[in-house]
């Protein structure tokens, strides 16, 4: 058994160092490919560290049978997929070579020299380095055009980044193949230009350095810091904290005095630091529930010189041209648990982010001041940050949802930027389709997101709630260019009225949970066609049966029932561009979607088991339904529009949300109907 992605198989990766993150890598590795028979191959020199490393993936697959994770069986297919060993000919034959030994260039030179004698010229060859540039790590090795940086952080098999950096010689198929490849395996991975420290240790490294300066000089102690920090930049814990957790004092201090070359004269090692680091020193940190007292105007001078320097350092990475502000803000709020500063210079205002910035350099001698800061701050013009991406293949523009976070879901925003992106796409001449696809595996689109949900308090809002987004997807499915919905994942509520408003639908093959409208669970009902479309696409019955159960469907039964015209086993982006094409060229009729009235509409609907679901909710959807059957789409669209208002003026409506924030999507709400 292999695992095959775009042209490339993989039945063997080899993972060089069992240190602190090479187990963990390992371990992600055997979650997502065990199934399909590849082998991990563990190398070190030292068996000692290899069964400190064995032990250490053991313990967290024994708590994750615990937590229910996964299953026992499949506990022992991950255990069975990890060999251990320190013989280097034992990675023969391996198509991917993932290097995570100590941070030395001389012994990660040392080992590629090895390890290039050993695999195929075929083969990948990555060093999990966390700052040094691919051009020193692989000068020694003959084929760099098969060489790259894959830098993990911590913990490597939970946390979604990957930061991917080619270097000068690196071949760009090699590099666009593993961004998919990571993408596919459950990976969120953000492309970055060579330089040392990449795009996100600088951040880390530099905002910690910040911190301690604050310490260093009196200011506050370490723990009033980190409690303040949390706070000041949405983290769920502090620098301190962080580098006691990640045990990052060492690497950290050599990073920091290599910045001081290599980025700018502001960063440097604190004595301090060194004297930790010599110390095996943890630093005094708020422990588990402790309140720290901090003075008001103590805390406000702490906040403002945090997010001073936490702007000034991503402003000057944009600077550099390292990274897309994009990739930038979703890498620094998922590996590095910190509000994202581009959006976060947005809600303060980016007048006041250079405020903040200018400040902070005027205390801190050669501390940038970012040119793209001063041209946004100076017109308090806000950065754009799409979650809405468009690449162009061969006359069809690929949009792509991509708010990994919360699973791709909507909310007004996203809606006006896909909507903008299609117009887009739709006027220019050079564009014959557009397709429209999430990022990841695991959803297309979740549905709503349950916050811009909770916002809604009264009909009125709700109906103006429920109009804005019809607005946007009646303008997609009026295009004249086709729309080709690529279900990469789950479509839920939001999602798949999205999808159903595309020309048609293809779904990537064995999703068992894919299509379904789950609104009822929220005490709300469908807002955005969903009770008009559906009937028109499946018939009344299976729709209905869908909208007020609130079940999900499977995409074989999404196809039997004709929802979508296709499960595609294999990429299914690019069969999805053939589609499109096909459909832009006549070679493909274009379907259409049914625009009058359903025959044989019911006086009413059958019954259905609703269980805990709200009764009067089941109302005013059977009442949308039955109504918009009987009438045209359009009229049916309005009938929608003001039963979402009346459902949202609903005390069911509010406990159902309520319960949703409060306790999450698993949790019955004590619904009342009324």
């Amino acid at each position: 058994m292999v695992y095959l992605h775009k042209g490339r198989s993989l039945s063997r990766i080899a993972v060089i160092g069992s240190g602190q993150i090479g187990p963990d890598i390992a371990l992600y590795f055997a979650k997502v490919l065990a199934p399909y028979g590849v082998q991990i191959v563990v190398v070190d020199v030292a068996a000692e560290a290899l069964a400190k490393g064995k032990a250490k993936l053991e313990k967290k697959l024994a708590k994750g049978v615990e937590s229910k994770a996964f299953t026992q069986e499949q506990q022992t297919q991950m255990l069975g997929a990890v060999a251990w060993t320190t013989e280097y000919p034992q990675i023969r034959g391996a198509e991917l070579v993932v290097e995570a030994a100590t941070e030395n260039q001389d012994l990660k030179g040392r080992i590629f020299a090895q390890v290039e004698g050993l695999v195929g010229g075929d083969a990948i060859l990555a060093s999990n380095s966390s700052h040094l540039e691919p051009e020193a790590i692989f000068a020694g090795v003959k084929d760099r055009r098969r060489t790259t940086v894959i830098h993990y952080f911590f913990p490597a098999e939970r946390n979604p980044i990957v930061e991917v950096v080619p270097g000068k010689d690196t071949d760009p198929t090699v590099t666009a193949w593993l961004l998919s490849f990571y993408e596919a395996i459950g990976k969120v991975p953000i492309q970055v230009r060579s330089r040392y420290g990449y795009a996100l240790d600088p951040i880390f490294e530099g905002v910690f350095q910040a911190a301690l300066l604050l310490a260093d000089q009196g200011v506050a102690t370490p723990k009033q810091i980190d409690a303040v920090q949390t706070k000041a930049l949405g983290m769920t814990v502090g620098s301190f904290t962080a580098m006691n957790l990640t045990g990052g004092n060492p690497i950290t201090a050599v990073g920091l005095d290599h910045y001081t070359s290599k980025i700018g004269p502001w960063f440097r090692t604190p004595a301090s630091l060194k004297a930790a680091v010599a110390g095996k020193k943890a630093w005094e940190t708020p422990q588990r529930g402790e309140a720290v007292d901090v003075p008001a105007e103590l805390a406000q001078r702490i906040t403002d010189e945090l997010r001073g320097a936490y702007f000034g350092l991503c402003g000057e990475v944009i600077d550099a041209g390292l990274v897309s502000i994009a990739d930038f803000d979703m890498a620094l709020e998922l590996a590095l648990d910190m509000k994202p500063a581009f959006r976060f210079m947005n809600e303060l205002g980016t007048a006041e982010a250079l405020r903040l910035v200018q400040a902070y350099a005027a205390k801190h001698p050669g501390f940038p001041v970012a040119r793209c800061i001063q041209e946004h701050g100076r017109a308090n013009r806000p950065f754009e940050i799409p979650v809405v991406l468009r690449r162009d293949a061969d006359g069809v523009a690929v949009l792509t949802i991509r708010r990994p976070k919360v699973l791709n879901a909507l909310n007004q925003g996203v809606f006006d930027e896909i909507l903008a992106r299609c117009k887009a796409a739709e006027a220019d001449p050079a564009v014959q389709a557009i397709v429209l696809t999430g990022f990841g595996t695991k959803a297309f689109v979740s549905g709503a997101d349950v916050n811009f949900l909770a916002g809604i308090r009264s009909r009125e809002q709700g109906e103006a709630t429920s109009r804005a987004s019809q607005r946007v997807v009646s303008a997609i499915e009026a295009l004249r260019k086709p729309v080709v919905c690529a279900m990469n994942g789950l479509a839920f509520g939001g999602g798949n009225e999205l999808a159903m408003a595309c020309t048609l639908r293809i779904a990537r093959k064995g999703q068992k949970v894919f299509v379904g409208q789950p609104e009822p669970n929220l005490g709300i009902i469908p807002g955005a066609g969903g009770t008009q479309r559906l009937p028109r696409l499946i018939g009344l019955e299976r729709a209905a049966g869908i909208l007020r159960t609130a079940r999900p469907i499977s995409s074989a039964q999404a196809l039997e029932y004709g929802l979508i015209s296709e499960e595609v086993d294999g990429d299914l982006v690019t069969r999805a561009v053939q589609i499109a094409r096909e459909l832009a060229s006549g070679k493909r009729p274009r379907p259409q979607m049914p625009k009058g009235p359903l025959a044989g509409v019911p006086p009413q609907l059958p019954p259905v088991e609703l269980g805990h679901l709200s009764r009067k909710v089941d109302e005013i959807l059977c009442r949308a339904l039955l109504d918009g059957a009987r009438t045209t789409l359009a009229e049916g669209i309005e009938i929608e529009t003001r039963a979402f208002g009346e459902v949202c003026a609903t005390k069911d409506m509010r406990i159902g949300v309520e319960n949703f924030l409060a306790h999450g999507p698993r949790a019955p709400a004590p619904f009342v109907h009324a």
